[in-house]
């Protein structure tokens, strides 16, 4: 058991940091400050500012301090004479590996920072234009949970899913949402497709309007109909594998490791190999194959 706590890799307050403070540590290439991506950053902040803060080090000699992440919003932030940002300050230097450590911005976090943005009073006009997509997808953004359980949001919130994917659930009551989230983070798959394949699997009283037949384009009533009993049974499947997924793991572990020092032993071997090759085959098989699930959990 661990004595302490968990630590975290970051100061708990955000900071305003004045920009000749940082270090940026790399400069801006001119085909970067060319590109669609940097035009579009440069545009959010002069419409919208940062939402986002910055992510800085401190250094052991002092001033400046180091940017670890947010290096195009900074050189915005330059380019518009802004004097200083908002920070987050991170615990360490790792500056070549903290980029590899830090998630990208999940579909549930955009609609969070849309929304705090629209609460303190910029508007989806001058969200849309610094996005430069149209205002009608920013008030879809915004209501993006609308009719989405909590506990979904959870399990999705640090997923990076295909909006249109949460159009699909909210037409299930809320059960069968969070079992579909739940196959989706199994499969690891978020996309619309997927979500409309359960949603074509799945019975018409779990829907939320299940007096309105359901309508997938490509699909007929029959077919919609055998892939909600082929989703039942599957389901079945699933949740039973689960239920014996780690006794099965630690059998097949210490099933190997017993045939791996009986297969080292040249002599049990060679006798296999004379008298039972299938059963030296299967042998090899099982430590393969138990040698590949370690090699995949490390």
């Amino acid at each position: 058991m661990m004595s302490g706590g968990v630590r975290i890799a970051f100061e708990r307050e955000v900071v305003v940091i004045p920009l000749s403070d940082i270090l940026p540590l790399r400069k801006l290439a001119a085909n970067v400050a060319a590109s669609k991506r940097y035009q579009r950053i440069a545009t959010s902040v002069l419409e919208v500012g940062i939402i986002e803060p910055l992510v800085i080090a401190r250094q052991k000699s002092g001033l400046p301090y180091l940017l670890m992440d947010g290096h195009l919003r900074y050189f915005a932030l330059l380019e518009r004479a802004e004097t200083e940002v908002r920070c987050i300050v991170a615990d360490d230097d790792e500056a070549f590996t903290y980029n590899k450590r830090v998630n990208r911005l999940a579909t549930i976090q955009e609609h969070y920072m849309i929304v705090r943005a629209i609460e303190r009073g910029v508007s989806e006009e001058k969200i849309a234009r610094a996005l430069g997509v149209d205002t009608k997808l920013i008030q879809r953004r915004k209501n993006l949970l609308d009719g989405i359980c909590q506990e979904v949001v959870e399990l999705l919130k640090d997923r990076s899913v295909n909006p249109q994917t949460f159009e699909v659930l909210r037409k299930l009551k809320p059960l069968r949402q969070i079992e579909a989230a739940e196959l989706m983070v199994s499969a690891g798959n978020f996309s619309t497709s997927y979500a409309k394949a359960l949603l074509a699997a799945t019975r018409q009283a779990d829907l939320m309007r299940p007096d309105k037949p359901k309508q997938i384009i490509g699909m007929t009533p029959e077919q919609m109909a055998r892939m909600e009993r082929e989703m039942e049974s599957l389901n079945r499947d699933f949740k039973a594998v689960e239920d014996t997924f780690g006794d099965d793991v630690l059998q097949l572990v210490l099933a190997s490791r017993y045939l791996s020092r009986l297969v080292a032993n040249q002599q049990i071997a060679a006798y296999l190999g004379r008298r039972h090759p299938d059963m030296l085959t299967e042998f090899q098989t099982i430590i393969a194959a138990a040698s590949l699930d370690q090699a995949a959990v490390a």
